[in-house]
C-alpha cells in the first residue's frame, strides 16, 4: 500500500511519501464519494483509469468497500484521502483488501499510523492465491424439514438438455447442481426451461461469475447453467414463480473441500444429481454424493474477492 502526501514538493513529509499528490495528474481521476452519485461515478471509472482517488468529508464504509469489490483484478487501483486517524485501518483493510493508496495531509500522528499499517499489509508474494471453483461430490450428511417458506422457480427463455441445472446453496462457497425439470414423471409433464431453484434466501451462480439472492433475479437476467462436467454456459430468465411451499434442509460435507446445504422444495420433481445420475430429493438418503461446487475466498455484492468468509 502507498503513502500519498498531500502538500507541495518542498514539504519535509515529501522524502517517506511514495507520491506528492498537488492536486491533479494524467493517471488519477478524483471523485467525491458524499452520495450515490460519487459511488456511480467512481463504479463507472473501473477499468478505464489507472487510479481512482476517492474523497469523502464523512467517511462511510459500504461505498469504498462497494469500489474496492469493483476495482478487483480490473487495472484500477484505489487511493482514499484520509484526514483522520480513527479512519486509517477501516480504509487500509476495506473487504480485507483495502485501499492501494491512502492520500494524507502534513500530520506527524497520522503518518507515523498510516506507516505501521502499510507494514502489516502484506506484499504481492504473501497475498493468498487466486481463488478457485470445482465440482465434486459431497456426501449429504443429514436431510431435515426445512419448514414452509417461498419458493423460486426460475424460467428461462431456452431449454436444459438431460444434465444441465443450476448451481444453488445457502452459502456462496457450496452450491448444488440443482437439475433442470427434464426428466419426466408420472405426475407431471417436463418443462425443460425450469429449475425449481430452491428457497428465496439462497444463492445462485450467475453468468458473469457473481452470485446472486435467488429473491434478487428479475427477467432478463443471464444465470450460469452447469453440466455434470461443471462446465459454464449461460441462459436468461424469461420468468419467476414464487410460490409458498413446504421445504427439506439438506446438509452435505467434503472432508477436502468444506460442508454446505441447500434449502430445496419437497417435491419428486426437484433433483439433484448423484454418483449415479439425477435423483429426486424425495429419495435421497444420508450417506448418498451430489455435486457440488466449491470456492474458496469470499464475496461482497456478489463478487468474489480474495478473503476468508465462513457462513453456514
Amino acid at each position: 500500500m502507498q503513502l500519498w502526501l498531500e502538500a507541495d514538493a518542498g514539504s519535509s513529509f515529501s522524502a517517506a511519501a511514495d507520491r506528492v499528490w498537488a492536486g491533479s495528474a494524467a493517471d488519477v481521476a478524483v471523485v467525491e464519494l458524499d452520495d450515490v452519485h460519487g459511488q456511480s461515478e467512481a463504479l463507472s471509472l473501473v477499468g478505464l483509469v489507472d487510479w481512482i482517488l476517492v474523497r469523502c468529508s464523512d467517511w462511510t464504509m459500504i461505498p469504498l468497500e462497494n469500489i474496492v469489490a469493483a476495482a478487483n483484478g480490473s487495472g484500477t487501483r484505489i487511493a482514499a484521502a484520509i484526514s483522520s486517524q480513527v479512519d486509517l485501518r477501516g480504509a487500509a483493510h476495506a473487504l480485507q483488501h483495502g485501499v492501494d493508496a491512502l492520500l494524507l495531509p502534513e500530520d506527524e500522528a497520522l503518518w507515523v499510523e498510516a506507516s505501521s499499517i502499510a507494514g502489516e499489509r502484506k506484499s504481492p508474494d504473501e497475498a493468498p492465491s487466486k481463488s478457485e471453483s470445482t465440482l465434486l461430490f459431497a456426501q449429504i450428511t443429514s436431510i431435515e424439514s426445512g419448514g414452509v417458506g417461498e419458493r423460486v422457480c426460475v424460467d428461462l427463455i431456452e431449454r436444459l438438455e438431460e444434465g444441465e441445472g443450476m448451481l444453488i446453496g445457502s452459502s456462496a462457497n457450496a452450491l448444488a447442481l440443482i437439475h433442470g425439470e427434464t426428466i419426466p414423471s408420472e405426475f407431471v409433464p417436463t418443462r425443460p426451461f425450469r429449475i425449481n431453484a430452491g428457497a428465496v434466501h439462497a444463492y445462485c451462480l450467475m453468468a458473469d461469475g457473481s452470485t446472486c439472492y435467488l429473491s434478487e433475479l428479475a427477467a432478463g437476467d443471464e444465470v450460469a447453467i452447469s453440466d455434470v462436467a461443471g462446465s459454464l454456459r449461460s441462459a436468461s430468465i424469461g420468468r419467476l414463480k414464487i410460490e409458498r411451499r413446504p421445504f427439506l434442509l439438506i446438509r452435505f460435507s467434503n472432508k477436502v473441500s468444506g460442508s454446505g446445504q441447500v434449502i430445496l422444495q419437497q417435491a419428486e420433481t426437484v433433483r439433484l444429481v448423484g454418483e449415479a445420475g439425477d435423483v429426486s430429493v424425495t429419495e435421497l438418503s444420508v450417506g448418498e454424493q451430489i455435486m457440488i461446487r466449491f470456492s474458496s475466498g469470499m464475496r461482497h455484492i456478489g463478487r468474489e474477492l480474495e478473503g476468508e468468509m465462513n457462513e453456514r
